[in-house]
């Protein structure tokens, strides 16, 4: 167990001098610096416009929705941050150092392979853990500070987009062990874009009352659930008033249920486990 810890400390202290991760939170404060001045923008502009709005209760209500439709909009530019963030971190953990020689070292030692995969694992999920602890927390501090809202279920929200990246980050390392760096980032974000097409079918389709665009949703959230957990978690965010309408075009019409958040459980754990089996395997 303490082999895994270091070289979960290894990977984390390795991975921040990467000169991906160094660009990936330029671009993240970047991000933070433009959504901020774009939210003013916004909001000032929308209070001058119904200034002259009678009522204070739907002056409030303006502002809730105007303020939470902003807010899952950050957020979804964040979560494909982080998608991007994790499918990286994880596509070229095994196969670089694999080319390089690198991993030899390591394993040349009294280490388990699986204690490789899992150090490696829980270092670059803390590393993750921080890039959305600073992403998700300057754009909940953004709206905060200047609208004064916050979201519902924040933290069910949060955390259920964090465990999105650590599933992506997760089937990349599995296709790192056997593949090179470069198939393992194509097949990922190709797997990433088939769940996020499939997603926006079955919302749509739950729109217009399609079961079968439903089904062909659901389907690409079995082969990799990882659009269902940024729905659950827009879901669980929303205003009340976009979930009661359905208007939100980041809240979601059609909700996946506990069962697939807990699918989704199941899976990562399946895919660590497969990543362990195909990395003893391979010949160094």
């Amino acid at each position: 167990m303490s082999s895994i810890f270091i070289l979960a400390r290894m990977t984390f202290v390795q991975a921040i001098r990467r000169r991906i991760v160094l660009t990936g939170l330029l671009l993240g404060v970047c991000f933070l610096v433009v959504f901020s001045i774009g939210f003013h923008m916004i909001n000032t502009s929308s209070l001058t416009s119904f200034t002259g709005t009678n009522s204070s209760g739907v002056q409030n209500i303006i502002d809730t929705e105007r303020s939470s439709g902003l807010f899952l909009a950050g957020l979804y530019a964040v979560t494909f941050l982080a998608i991007a963030m994790a499918a990286l971190l994880g596509a070229d953990t095994m196969a670089g150092e694999i080319n390089s020689g690198t991993i030899q070292v390591i394993v040349t030692k009294p280490i388990l392979r699986s204690d490789v995969v899992f150090g490696k694992w829980l270092g670059f999920a803390g590393l993750l853990g921080l890039y959305l602890l600073l992403m998700e927390g300057g754009t909940v501090l953004s709206i905060l500070v200047q609208s004064g809202y916050t979201a519902p279920h924040l933290l069910a929200g949060v955390v259920l987009i964090y465990f999105e990246s650590l599933l992506v980050m997760t089937v990349a390392m599995l296709f790192s062990s056997r593949f090179s760096a470069l198939a393992t980032g194509g097949v990922v974000f190709g797997l990433y874009g088939l769940s996020f097409i499939g997603g926006w079918i079955e919302q749509i389709g739950a729109v217009l009352n399609s079961q079968t665009a439903v089904k062909v949703g659901i389907l690409t959230s079995l082969i990799i659930p990882s659009e269902s957990l940024w729905r659950r978690a827009a879901y669980e965010m929303q205003s009340p008033l976009s979930g009661l309408l359905g208007i939100s075009p980041f809240g979601a019409a059609s909700v996946p249920s506990l069962f697939m958040v807990a699918y989704a459980v199941v899976y990562l754990l399946v895919v660590l486990a497969l990543t362990v089996r195909v990395f003893q395997k391979r010949d160094l």
